[in-house]
């Protein structure tokens, strides 16, 4: 329960400076009349919703195992994550195709209004804002081992840094004059694809602890050493390993002298068991299977 209250904790924080920027970037870029900036409000909107997100997920995920869950709830926090990933990429296609549309308005002969000195100043109050946000919340992310914090983490950098970019366009049309309005718009783009790498990378890692991806290499090899270290316990093998939320799960085989007793196999094979989870975690899943050697 505590690592949820901090969750929340967190998330909150994050979900107040987001609400104070969206409400700042939307009067900022209409009143400013820029593209990009509006953008980066739509942007922040997808941050605050995907803190309601978070919020709702970690509560379900913090909820023990039950006779329908007998893994827990831990997945949600995953799901969570592949929502935030979803949400972020839609967000950037939208700003894509915006100011694709309005490049191509341009490219005709059509007048883009030039923003002005409030879009700006908002662009650089994001860039600070955000950029705070972000090195707390990873650094919570780290401490409570949490996908979802650490995945709205990432949100948050990415508002930052599409932040500068839009910064750099506002500026650029600012004081280069009326003729270079269209650097708004191009800017606008620069963030959406941006967005999309963020979001692709989010997708990534989500998508593939839902399809019950094993752990990497470097640590299923360092499982294998930790098994075989114990007395007794030789050759360790058909390893299975996933995440299920914040934590792991772990099965492997091992092999004991066919004559040892069967007190002393169990005690032994609770001994890797219980190193394991010295290693990874309380609420490490751990199963060993005992084989005649």
């Amino acid at each position: 329960m505590e690592r949820n209250r901090e969750i929340y904790k967190v998330t909150i924080i994050g979900g107040a400076v987001n609400m104070l920027l969206l409400l700042f970037k939307f009067v900022a870029g209409i009143v400013g009349h820029s593209a990009a900036m509006l953008a980066d409000a739509i942007h922040s909107l997808s941050d605050f919703v995907t803190d309601f997100i978070v919020l709702l997920f970690v509560r379900i995920s913090g909820k023990p195992q039950d006779k329908s869950h007998d893994y827990g709830h831990a997945k949600y926090e995953t799901l969570a994550m592949t929502l935030i990933g979803v949400a972020l990429l839609l967000v950037a296609i939208g700003i894509i195709y915006h100011g694709v549309v309005a490049i191509a308005f341009w490219a005709k002969g059509g007048q883009l209004a030039a923003p002005g000195m409030l879009a700006l100043w908002a662009a650089m109050l994001s860039i600070i804002l955000k950029e705070g946000v972000y090195r707390y919340s990873m650094m919570k992310a780290r401490q409570l081992n949490s996908q979802a914090v650490e995945a709205n983490a990432w949100h948050h950098r990415s508002d930052a840094l599409s932040s500068i970019g839009t910064a750099v366009g506002i500026g650029g049309a600012i004081f280069f004059g009326q003729r270079w309005a269209v650097l708004d718009p191009l800017a606008s783009i620069i963030v959406g694809l941006f967005i999309v790498k963020v979001a692709v990378f989010l997708l990534w890692d989500s998508i593939g602890d839902l399809m019950e991806r094993s752990l990497p290499d470097e640590v299923e090899d360092e499982i294998l050493r930790l098994a075989a270290s114990v007395s007794g316990v030789v050759e360790p093998h058909e390893l299975r390993t996933r995440r299920i939320g914040n934590h792991y799960a772990i099965e492997l085989h091992v092999m004991m002298n066919g004559d040892m007793s069967l007190r002393e196999a169990h005690d032994r094979a609770s001994e890797v068991e219980d190193l394991l989870r010295e290693r990874y975690g309380e609420e490490t899943h751990v199963a060993v299977h005992v084989e005649p050697k």
